[in-house]
């Protein structure tokens, strides 16, 4: 023990990985916010579906050999954000279908063109369908951007919790009583596509949906309220995520499977004391 704490010392003085845990633990927790609201509403899925565009919008922006990836990456994922929203209102093409339409096109035409232009790309297709080694070489500005983001995710989901929360339960109602719930919808997909981008390094493409599901099925297997699942769900979230890195780090294993090997574990134990207090 004395000897794992003493590594974690050594490790903790290199700043890539003061770094990770940064971008690990902000990521984490706007993933673990909105994968309440997604979860309740039914539409979970739709983190899986915008990870798969941004695994082929970033694929595109390999070969196209830009930079900077984001650039095309985050418009690219919002959009899709946007047209799967419009997409799942339309009565002949449902929103499960939608997304599993969005789902497979993008993943299979991402990964055609890494095959078809392998000799052009430093993309390593593995690495961003799992998770990579890439959150431990987290630039300064990559840091930077991710705080920004992840602080406006933040406050848009505090100062429009009672908004977001109506819409999640009833939207029939919500509608009925003036709000404009599509609005409403149209950004909680527009900020889960943002996070989706941010969370590629992380846990990487096939991944992502584990990070937003878990934490908010562990809390409500306890918790039966709004907002103490959402509390609940982000405190579980944040330490899986610490968990999850600092182990990667100490056994060389990959960043992403353990961070979600830790949520598994997580919920197994919810579940188990959501059974036993219900029984009593």
């Amino acid at each position: 023990m004395s000897d794992m704490i003493t590594t974690l010392a050594f490790y903790m003085r290199f700043p890539f990985v003061r770094y990770a845990l940064i971008v690990g633990v902000l990521i984490a927790l706007c993933s673990s916010l909105l994968g309440v609201t997604l979860v309740l509403k039914r539409f979970s899925y739709i983190g899986d579906g915008l990870s798969h565009v941004a695994f082929g919008a970033m694929a595109v922006a390999a070969v196209l050999n830009l930079t900077n990836d984001t650039l095309l990456v985050m418009p690219v994922t919002v959009v899709a954000a946007i047209l799967l929203l419009r997409t799942g209102q339309n009565t002949k093409i449902h929103g499960d279908a939608a997304i599993a339409m969005l789902s497979v096109g993008s993943l299979a035409v991402g990964y055609l063109l890494l095959n078809l232009f392998s000799t052009s790309t430093n993309i390593n297709g593995c690495g961003t369908l799992f998770g990579s080694t890439s959150i431990l070489t987290l630039t300064t500005a990559e840091v930077w951007l991710c705080v920004a983001a992840s602080v406006v995710v933040i406050f848009i989901y505090v100062f429009f919790y009672n908004k977001i929360f109506a819409v999640t339960f009833d939207e029939n109602f919500a509608t009925a009583t003036g709000m404009k719930a599509e609005r409403y919808n149209l950004l909680i997909a527009v900020v889960t596509a943002v996070i989706i981008v941010l969370a590629m390094n992380l846990v990487g493409s096939l991944l992502i949906s584990a990070l937003v599901i878990f934490p908010a099925l562990s809390a409500m297997q306890v918790i039966k309220n709004f907002k103490g699942v959402v509390i609940c769900s982000a405190v579980i979230s944040v330490l899986c995520a610490l968990f999850g890195i600092l182990a990667s780090i100490l056994f060389s294993t990959p960043v992403g499977s353990t961070i979600v090997a830790a949520d598994i574990v997580v919920f197994v134990v919810m579940a188990v004391i959501g059974k036993c207090v219900a029984g009593r």
